[in-house]
Protein backbone atom coordinates (compact mmCIF):
# COMPACT_ATOMS: atom_id res chain seq x y z
CA UNK A 1 0.00 0.00 0.00
CA UNK A 2 3.09 2.39 1.13
CA UNK A 3 4.03 1.94 -2.93
CA UNK A 4 0.78 2.25 -4.13
CA UNK A 5 0.46 5.62 -2.50
CA UNK A 6 4.26 6.77 -3.82
CA UNK A 7 3.25 6.07 -7.19
CA UNK A 8 0.10 7.82 -6.98
CA UNK A 9 1.84 10.84 -5.06
CA UNK A 10 4.56 11.09 -8.09
CA UNK A 11 2.01 10.73 -10.93
CA UNK A 12 -0.06 13.62 -8.96
CA UNK A 13 3.21 15.66 -8.87
CA UNK A 14 3.69 15.07 -12.52
CA UNK A 15 0.29 16.32 -13.28
CA UNK A 16 0.78 19.46 -11.54
CA UNK A 17 3.90 20.26 -13.06
CA UNK A 18 2.40 19.47 -16.71
CA UNK A 19 -0.27 21.73 -15.76
CA UNK A 20 2.43 24.77 -14.50
CA UNK A 21 4.40 24.30 -18.00
CA UNK A 22 3.16 25.46 -21.02
CA UNK A 23 5.04 23.13 -23.96
CA UNK A 24 7.19 24.52 -26.64
CA UNK A 25 6.11 24.09 -30.36
CA UNK A 26 6.86 20.81 -32.18
CA UNK A 27 9.76 20.12 -34.89
CA UNK A 28 6.89 20.37 -37.23
CA UNK A 29 5.35 23.23 -36.46
CA UNK A 30 8.76 25.37 -35.81
CA UNK A 31 9.67 23.59 -39.57
CA UNK A 32 6.46 26.72 -40.79
CA UNK A 33 9.13 29.46 -39.66
CA UNK A 34 10.62 30.88 -42.91
CA UNK A 35 8.35 28.65 -45.04
CA UNK A 36 4.34 29.04 -44.62
CA UNK A 37 5.09 31.58 -41.67
CA UNK A 38 7.86 34.09 -41.54
CA UNK A 39 10.71 33.88 -39.59
CA UNK A 40 9.44 35.23 -36.93
CA UNK A 41 5.64 33.76 -37.27
CA UNK A 42 3.75 36.30 -39.31
CA UNK A 43 1.66 35.02 -42.01
CA UNK A 44 3.77 34.79 -45.49
CA UNK A 45 0.56 35.59 -47.77
CA UNK A 46 -1.78 37.95 -48.12
CA UNK A 47 -4.82 38.56 -47.78
CA UNK A 48 -7.13 37.45 -50.56
CA UNK A 49 -8.33 40.74 -51.25
CA UNK A 50 -4.36 41.89 -51.99
CA UNK A 51 -4.95 44.77 -49.70
CA UNK A 52 -1.92 43.31 -47.47
CA UNK A 53 0.68 42.14 -49.64
CA UNK A 54 2.89 38.89 -49.17
CA UNK A 55 6.08 39.26 -46.75
CA UNK A 56 8.80 39.17 -49.22
CA UNK A 57 11.62 39.48 -46.85
CA UNK A 58 11.38 43.52 -45.32
CA UNK A 59 13.13 46.73 -46.41
CA UNK A 60 16.39 45.95 -47.37
CA UNK A 61 18.93 47.60 -45.41
CA UNK A 62 19.76 50.28 -48.43
CA UNK A 63 16.11 51.39 -48.76
CA UNK A 64 16.85 55.02 -48.39
CA UNK A 65 19.33 57.87 -47.46
CA UNK A 66 20.12 58.02 -44.22
CA UNK A 67 22.07 61.59 -42.94
CA UNK A 68 24.69 61.92 -40.84
CA UNK A 69 23.12 62.49 -37.39
CA UNK A 70 21.38 58.38 -38.22
CA UNK A 71 17.85 59.96 -38.84
CA UNK A 72 16.30 57.56 -41.78
CA UNK A 73 14.76 59.11 -45.18
CA UNK A 74 11.32 58.29 -46.38
CA UNK A 75 11.38 55.09 -48.46
CA UNK A 76 7.53 55.53 -49.00
CA UNK A 77 7.90 59.13 -49.41
CA UNK A 78 6.20 59.59 -53.13
CA UNK A 79 3.06 58.02 -51.85
CA UNK A 80 -0.39 59.75 -50.95
CA UNK A 81 -3.26 58.70 -48.70
CA UNK A 82 -6.07 55.71 -50.24
CA UNK A 83 -8.44 57.68 -48.25
CA UNK A 84 -8.40 58.81 -45.03
CA UNK A 85 -10.82 57.90 -41.87
CA UNK A 86 -12.51 60.62 -40.34
CA UNK A 87 -15.76 60.88 -37.81
CA UNK A 88 -17.43 62.06 -40.85
CA UNK A 89 -16.91 58.50 -42.80
CA UNK A 90 -15.41 56.31 -39.06
CA UNK A 91 -18.78 54.22 -39.19
CA UNK A 92 -17.80 52.06 -42.78
CA UNK A 93 -14.46 50.99 -41.31
CA UNK A 94 -15.42 50.51 -37.89
CA UNK A 95 -14.74 46.41 -38.46
CA UNK A 96 -10.72 47.80 -38.99
CA UNK A 97 -10.38 49.82 -36.11
CA UNK A 98 -10.22 49.72 -32.24
CA UNK A 99 -12.63 51.03 -29.68
CA UNK A 100 -10.10 53.87 -28.76
CA UNK A 101 -9.47 55.17 -32.59
CA UNK A 102 -13.28 55.17 -32.90
CA UNK A 103 -13.27 56.73 -29.75
CA UNK A 104 -10.84 59.50 -30.75
CA UNK A 105 -12.87 60.34 -33.67
CA UNK A 106 -15.59 60.84 -31.88
CA UNK A 107 -13.54 62.96 -29.03
CA UNK A 108 -11.73 65.07 -31.68
CA UNK A 109 -14.31 64.99 -34.98
CA UNK A 110 -12.48 68.09 -36.21
CA UNK A 111 -8.92 67.37 -36.04
CA UNK A 112 -8.27 63.74 -35.70
CA UNK A 113 -7.89 61.45 -38.53
CA UNK A 114 -6.55 58.29 -40.06
CA UNK A 115 -4.63 58.79 -43.35
CA UNK A 116 -4.32 55.51 -44.67
CA UNK A 117 -2.06 54.47 -47.05
CA UNK A 118 -1.02 51.09 -49.32
CA UNK A 119 0.33 48.61 -46.95
CA UNK A 120 4.28 47.39 -46.98
CA UNK A 121 5.48 44.85 -44.72
CA UNK A 122 9.03 46.21 -44.01
CA UNK A 123 10.35 44.11 -40.59
CA UNK A 124 13.07 42.24 -41.35
CA UNK A 125 15.66 40.94 -38.55
CA UNK A 126 19.32 39.86 -38.87
CA UNK A 127 19.48 35.99 -39.45
CA UNK A 128 21.04 35.14 -36.14
CA UNK A 129 17.86 36.88 -34.53
CA UNK A 130 15.92 34.73 -37.24
CA UNK A 131 17.54 31.37 -36.22
CA UNK A 132 16.99 32.75 -32.56
CA UNK A 133 12.81 32.94 -32.95
CA UNK A 134 13.26 29.29 -34.12
CA UNK A 135 14.87 27.79 -30.88
CA UNK A 136 12.58 29.66 -28.78
CA UNK A 137 9.77 28.14 -30.85
CA UNK A 138 11.51 24.36 -29.93
CA UNK A 139 12.50 25.13 -26.70
CA UNK A 140 11.17 28.12 -24.56
CA UNK A 141 8.31 27.18 -22.21
CA UNK A 142 5.75 29.42 -20.37
CA UNK A 143 6.19 28.60 -16.61
CA UNK A 144 3.56 29.57 -13.20
CA UNK A 145 0.73 30.43 -15.34
CA UNK A 146 2.74 32.53 -18.06
CA UNK A 147 4.40 34.26 -15.43
CA UNK A 148 7.63 33.20 -16.23
CA UNK A 149 9.73 31.82 -19.13
CA UNK A 150 11.91 28.63 -19.12
CA UNK A 151 14.63 27.48 -21.35
CA UNK A 152 14.45 30.70 -22.36
CA UNK A 153 18.55 31.80 -22.28
CA UNK A 154 19.71 29.78 -25.40
CA UNK A 155 17.51 32.21 -27.88
CA UNK A 156 17.07 35.51 -25.68
CA UNK A 157 14.47 36.73 -28.13
CA UNK A 158 10.81 36.17 -29.44
CA UNK A 159 9.97 33.91 -26.86
CA UNK A 160 7.10 32.05 -28.37
CA UNK A 161 6.56 32.96 -33.08
CA UNK A 162 3.99 30.20 -32.88
CA UNK A 163 1.78 31.35 -30.20
CA UNK A 164 -0.86 29.40 -28.32
CA UNK A 165 -2.35 31.75 -25.47
CA UNK A 166 -2.72 35.24 -24.79
CA UNK A 167 0.57 35.73 -22.54
CA UNK A 168 2.88 34.17 -25.23
CA UNK A 169 1.71 37.22 -27.31
CA UNK A 170 2.90 39.58 -24.79
CA UNK A 171 5.73 37.41 -23.86
CA UNK A 172 6.83 38.38 -27.79
CA UNK A 173 6.54 41.82 -27.33
CA UNK A 174 8.28 41.88 -24.63
CA UNK A 175 11.36 39.71 -26.03
CA UNK A 176 11.47 41.13 -28.83
CA UNK A 177 14.72 42.14 -30.65
CA UNK A 178 15.46 45.48 -30.26
CA UNK A 179 18.95 46.12 -32.00
CA UNK A 180 20.87 45.02 -28.83
CA UNK A 181 22.37 47.38 -26.62
CA UNK A 182 20.91 50.50 -27.57
CA UNK A 183 21.27 54.36 -26.82
CA UNK A 184 19.12 57.03 -27.46
CA UNK A 185 18.43 60.58 -26.72
CA UNK A 186 14.31 61.55 -27.34
CA UNK A 187 11.70 63.78 -25.71
CA UNK A 188 8.96 63.38 -23.84
CA UNK A 189 5.54 66.04 -23.45
CA UNK A 190 2.19 66.10 -21.55
CA UNK A 191 0.20 69.08 -23.64
CA UNK A 192 -2.23 70.94 -22.26
CA UNK A 193 -5.78 71.02 -23.11
CA UNK A 194 -4.64 74.05 -24.99
CA UNK A 195 -1.58 72.81 -26.54
CA UNK A 196 1.11 74.14 -24.36
CA UNK A 197 3.39 72.31 -23.52
CA UNK A 198 7.14 71.81 -21.85
CA UNK A 199 9.65 68.97 -22.79
CA UNK A 200 11.54 67.08 -20.69
CA UNK A 201 14.43 65.32 -22.25
CA UNK A 202 15.62 61.73 -21.73
CA UNK A 203 19.32 59.80 -22.24
CA UNK A 204 17.74 55.98 -22.31
CA UNK A 205 20.11 53.27 -22.44
CA UNK A 206 19.43 49.32 -22.60
CA UNK A 207 21.34 46.56 -22.78
CA UNK A 208 21.53 42.96 -22.92
CA UNK A 209 23.10 40.16 -20.91
CA UNK A 210 24.49 38.35 -24.22
CA UNK A 211 25.90 41.65 -25.03
CA UNK A 212 27.77 42.09 -21.77
CA UNK A 213 31.10 40.10 -21.90
CA UNK A 214 32.10 41.29 -18.69
CA UNK A 215 28.96 39.78 -17.29
CA UNK A 216 29.03 36.85 -15.07
CA UNK A 217 26.66 34.28 -16.32
CA UNK A 218 25.25 33.18 -13.45
CA UNK A 219 24.01 36.80 -12.43
CA UNK A 220 22.61 37.18 -15.83
CA UNK A 221 20.86 34.11 -16.21
CA UNK A 222 17.15 35.87 -15.16
CA UNK A 223 17.82 39.15 -16.59
CA UNK A 224 16.01 40.38 -19.45
CA UNK A 225 17.77 43.79 -19.73
CA UNK A 226 19.24 46.26 -17.95
CA UNK A 227 17.46 49.69 -18.60
CA UNK A 228 18.71 53.22 -17.46
CA UNK A 229 17.66 56.38 -17.96
CA UNK A 230 18.86 60.10 -17.21
CA UNK A 231 17.05 63.19 -17.73
CA UNK A 232 18.96 66.12 -18.64
CA UNK A 233 15.98 68.63 -18.88
CA UNK A 234 14.02 70.48 -17.46
CA UNK A 235 16.93 71.46 -15.53
CA UNK A 236 14.80 71.04 -11.74
CA UNK A 237 14.88 67.30 -13.00
CA UNK A 238 18.67 67.15 -14.60
CA UNK A 239 20.69 64.38 -13.29
CA UNK A 240 17.92 62.39 -11.83
CA UNK A 241 18.42 58.81 -13.46
CA UNK A 242 16.76 55.55 -13.07
CA UNK A 243 17.94 52.39 -13.04
CA UNK A 244 15.88 49.37 -13.65
CA UNK A 245 17.16 45.39 -13.88
CA UNK A 246 14.30 43.67 -15.91
CA UNK A 247 13.86 40.23 -14.83
CA UNK A 248 12.61 37.12 -16.71
CA UNK A 249 9.91 36.43 -14.20
CA UNK A 250 8.98 38.86 -12.61
CA UNK A 251 6.87 37.06 -9.70
CA UNK A 252 10.32 34.90 -9.05
CA UNK A 253 12.72 37.96 -8.72
CA UNK A 254 10.26 41.13 -9.18
CA UNK A 255 12.07 43.80 -11.27
CA UNK A 256 14.81 45.56 -9.38
CA UNK A 257 14.71 49.34 -9.86
CA UNK A 258 16.81 52.46 -8.04
CA UNK A 259 16.63 56.27 -8.54
CA UNK A 260 19.49 58.97 -8.13
CA UNK A 261 18.09 62.09 -6.65
CA UNK A 262 20.17 64.57 -8.04
CA UNK A 263 19.02 67.31 -5.84
CA UNK A 264 19.34 65.05 -2.59
CA UNK A 265 22.83 62.73 -3.86
CA UNK A 266 21.10 59.72 -2.61
CA UNK A 267 20.49 56.79 -4.52
CA UNK A 268 17.03 54.27 -3.39
CA UNK A 269 15.28 51.49 -3.97
CA UNK A 270 12.55 52.40 -6.72
CA UNK A 271 9.51 49.65 -6.19
CA UNK A 272 6.95 51.94 -7.47
CA UNK A 273 8.14 51.58 -10.43
CA UNK A 274 6.44 49.09 -11.72
CA UNK A 275 2.74 48.05 -12.89
CA UNK A 276 0.75 51.36 -12.12
CA UNK A 277 3.36 52.97 -10.29
CA UNK A 278 3.64 56.64 -12.09
CA UNK A 279 5.76 57.02 -15.24
CA UNK A 280 8.95 59.24 -14.84
CA UNK A 281 8.05 63.08 -15.46
CA UNK A 282 5.12 62.53 -16.98
CA UNK A 283 2.55 64.55 -14.94
CA UNK A 284 0.61 61.64 -14.35
CA UNK A 285 -0.38 60.97 -17.62
CA UNK A 286 1.29 56.97 -17.66
CA UNK A 287 1.90 54.32 -15.53
CA UNK A 288 5.22 52.77 -14.98
CA UNK A 289 3.56 49.75 -17.35
CA UNK A 290 2.20 52.36 -19.78
CA UNK A 291 6.49 52.01 -20.94
CA UNK A 292 6.74 50.83 -24.03
CA UNK A 293 3.35 50.63 -24.67
CA UNK A 294 2.89 47.34 -22.07
CA UNK A 295 6.45 46.29 -20.34
CA UNK A 296 6.81 44.81 -16.66
CA UNK A 297 5.35 41.41 -15.13
CA UNK A 298 2.02 40.32 -16.16
CA UNK A 299 0.80 38.25 -13.46
CA UNK A 300 -1.86 40.42 -12.65
CA UNK A 301 -3.90 40.00 -15.54
CA UNK A 302 -5.94 37.20 -17.31
CA UNK A 303 -4.75 37.26 -21.21
CA UNK A 304 -7.36 35.99 -23.53
CA UNK A 305 -6.17 35.39 -27.18
CA UNK A 306 -9.22 36.53 -29.10
CA UNK A 307 -7.28 35.89 -32.60
CA UNK A 308 -6.15 37.67 -35.36
CA UNK A 309 -7.83 40.06 -37.30
CA UNK A 310 -7.24 42.51 -40.02
CA UNK A 311 -6.66 47.09 -38.69
CA UNK A 312 -5.61 50.06 -39.54
CA UNK A 313 -2.25 50.64 -37.53
CA UNK A 314 0.16 53.46 -37.60
CA UNK A 315 3.09 51.81 -39.46
CA UNK A 316 6.36 53.41 -41.33
CA UNK A 317 6.05 56.30 -39.48
CA UNK A 318 8.93 57.68 -41.00
CA UNK A 319 7.54 61.29 -41.90
CA UNK A 320 7.06 61.51 -38.47
CA UNK A 321 10.25 61.12 -37.50
CA UNK A 322 11.80 63.70 -39.83
CA UNK A 323 14.69 66.04 -38.92
CA UNK A 324 12.47 68.81 -40.29
CA UNK A 325 10.11 68.84 -38.23
CA UNK A 326 10.04 70.65 -35.13
CA UNK A 327 8.24 69.41 -31.94
CA UNK A 328 5.48 72.35 -32.35
CA UNK A 329 4.70 70.69 -35.72
CA UNK A 330 3.83 67.16 -34.25
CA UNK A 331 2.98 68.41 -30.46
CA UNK A 332 -1.13 69.67 -31.18
CA UNK A 333 -3.93 70.36 -28.52
CA UNK A 334 -5.84 66.57 -27.38
CA UNK A 335 -3.81 64.45 -29.74
CA UNK A 336 -0.30 64.77 -32.38
CA UNK A 337 -0.61 65.90 -36.03
CA UNK A 338 -2.41 63.47 -37.20
CA UNK A 339 -0.74 64.99 -40.79
CA UNK A 340 2.39 63.72 -39.83
CA UNK A 341 1.01 59.89 -39.18
CA UNK A 342 0.77 57.09 -41.69
CA UNK A 343 -1.26 54.05 -40.90
CA UNK A 344 -1.33 51.03 -43.01
CA UNK A 345 -4.11 47.58 -43.20
CA UNK A 346 -1.89 45.16 -40.95
CA UNK A 347 -2.64 41.58 -39.55
CA UNK A 348 -2.93 41.91 -35.57
CA UNK A 349 -2.80 39.92 -32.67
CA UNK A 350 -5.74 40.46 -30.60
CA UNK A 351 -5.70 40.64 -26.79
CA UNK A 352 -7.75 40.91 -24.00
CA UNK A 353 -6.02 41.83 -20.27
CA UNK A 354 -8.53 41.22 -17.42
CA UNK A 355 -7.38 42.34 -14.24
CA UNK A 356 -7.36 39.06 -11.97
CA UNK A 357 -9.68 39.03 -8.67
CA UNK A 358 -7.94 40.62 -5.77
CA UNK A 359 -5.62 42.61 -7.91
CA UNK A 360 -4.74 45.93 -7.63
CA UNK A 361 -4.18 47.83 -10.73
CA UNK A 362 -6.04 51.27 -12.43
CA UNK A 363 -6.42 49.37 -15.51
CA UNK A 364 -9.14 46.81 -14.88
CA UNK A 365 -8.95 45.90 -18.86
CA UNK A 366 -6.54 46.18 -21.71
CA UNK A 367 -7.70 45.71 -25.51
CA UNK A 368 -4.45 45.21 -27.18
CA UNK A 369 -3.19 44.67 -30.83
CA UNK A 370 -0.16 43.27 -32.18
CA UNK A 371 1.83 43.56 -34.89
CA UNK A 372 1.68 40.12 -36.54
CA UNK A 373 5.30 40.79 -38.56
CA UNK A 374 7.36 42.83 -35.96
CA UNK A 375 5.19 41.70 -32.50
CA UNK A 376 5.12 45.06 -31.43
CA UNK A 377 2.20 46.54 -29.84
CA UNK A 378 0.45 48.71 -32.05
CA UNK A 379 -2.75 49.72 -30.34
CA UNK A 380 -3.96 49.43 -26.90
CA UNK A 381 -7.53 50.23 -25.26
CA UNK A 382 -7.43 51.01 -21.44
CA UNK A 383 -10.45 50.75 -19.25
CA UNK A 384 -10.94 51.69 -15.75
CA UNK A 385 -12.39 49.92 -13.19
CA UNK A 386 -16.02 51.17 -13.89
CA UNK A 387 -15.73 49.57 -17.43
CA UNK A 388 -15.21 53.06 -19.10
CA UNK A 389 -12.69 53.42 -22.03
CA UNK A 390 -10.00 55.73 -20.39
CA UNK A 391 -6.89 56.12 -22.12
CA UNK A 392 -5.83 55.11 -25.59
CA UNK A 393 -2.10 53.64 -26.46
CA UNK A 394 -0.85 54.07 -30.13
CA UNK A 395 2.74 53.16 -31.24
CA UNK A 396 3.87 55.09 -34.29
CA UNK A 397 6.11 52.25 -35.81
CA UNK A 398 9.43 52.59 -37.84
CA UNK A 399 11.74 50.24 -39.53
CA UNK A 400 15.10 51.15 -38.90
CA UNK A 401 16.02 49.20 -41.84
CA UNK A 402 19.76 49.92 -42.05
CA UNK A 403 20.02 47.57 -38.66
CA UNK A 404 17.35 46.01 -39.47
CA UNK A 405 15.52 46.57 -35.96
CA UNK A 406 11.54 47.05 -35.78
CA UNK A 407 10.62 50.13 -33.53
CA UNK A 408 9.04 53.01 -32.86
CA UNK A 409 9.39 56.76 -33.36
CA UNK A 410 6.66 58.01 -31.16
CA UNK A 411 4.58 56.34 -28.26
CA UNK A 412 0.85 58.27 -27.65
CA UNK A 413 -1.20 57.74 -25.14
CA UNK A 414 -4.36 59.49 -24.85
CA UNK A 415 -6.38 60.48 -22.44
CA UNK A 416 -9.95 60.94 -23.36
CA UNK A 417 -11.19 62.16 -19.87
CA UNK A 418 -8.75 64.77 -19.07
CA UNK A 419 -8.63 65.79 -22.91
CA UNK A 420 -4.44 65.68 -22.56
CA UNK A 421 -2.20 63.12 -23.78
CA UNK A 422 1.70 61.95 -23.30
CA UNK A 423 3.53 61.53 -26.02
CA UNK A 424 7.14 59.60 -25.93
CA UNK A 425 10.07 59.29 -27.83
CA UNK A 426 10.21 62.08 -30.34
CA UNK A 427 13.70 62.83 -31.60
CA UNK A 428 13.25 65.53 -34.53
CA UNK A 429 15.03 67.98 -33.09
CA UNK A 430 17.99 66.06 -31.24
CA UNK A 431 21.35 65.83 -32.65
CA UNK A 432 21.35 62.14 -33.38
CA UNK A 433 19.35 59.16 -33.84
CA UNK A 434 19.25 56.13 -32.04
CA UNK A 435 23.01 54.43 -31.25
CA UNK A 436 22.80 50.73 -31.82
CA UNK A 437 25.16 48.01 -30.86
CA UNK A 438 27.21 50.43 -28.41
CA UNK A 439 29.42 48.07 -26.20
CA UNK A 440 28.00 47.94 -22.45
CA UNK A 441 29.85 47.29 -19.03
CA UNK A 442 28.14 45.35 -16.29
CA UNK A 443 29.94 47.81 -14.23
CA UNK A 444 27.94 50.38 -15.77
CA UNK A 445 24.54 48.78 -14.40
CA UNK A 446 24.78 48.55 -10.80
CA UNK A 447 23.51 51.19 -8.27
CA UNK A 448 26.99 51.87 -7.17
CA UNK A 449 27.47 53.40 -10.85
CA UNK A 450 24.35 55.91 -10.58
CA UNK A 451 25.91 58.42 -8.93
CA UNK A 452 28.47 59.14 -11.55
CA UNK A 453 26.00 58.88 -14.12
CA UNK A 454 23.78 61.95 -12.49
CA UNK A 455 26.53 64.61 -11.84
CA UNK A 456 24.59 67.26 -13.72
Amino acid sequence: MKSTIILQAGALALTLLASSVMAAVSEQEAAQLGTTLTPLGGEMTGNAEGTIPAWTGGLPTDAAAVDDKGFLADPFAHEQPLFTITAANAAQYKDKLSAGQMAMLQRYPDTYKIPVYPTHRTTAVPAAIAEAAKVSALNTTAVDGGNGLQNFNASRYYAFPIPKSGVEVVWNHVTRYRGGNTRRVVTQATPQTNGSYSLVKFEDEVAFPADMPDLDPAKGSNILLYFKQRVTAPSRLAGNVLLVHETIDQVKEPRLAWIYNAGQRRVRRAPQVAYDGPGTASDGMRTADNFDLFSGAPDRYDWQLVGKKEMYIPYNSFKLDSPALKYDDVLKAGHINQDQTRYELHRVWEVVATLKSGERHIYAKRHMYFDEDSWQIALVDHYDGRGQLWRVAEGHAQHYFNYQVPGYTLEALYDLVAGRYLALGMKNEERTAYNFGFKASAADYTPAALRSSGVR
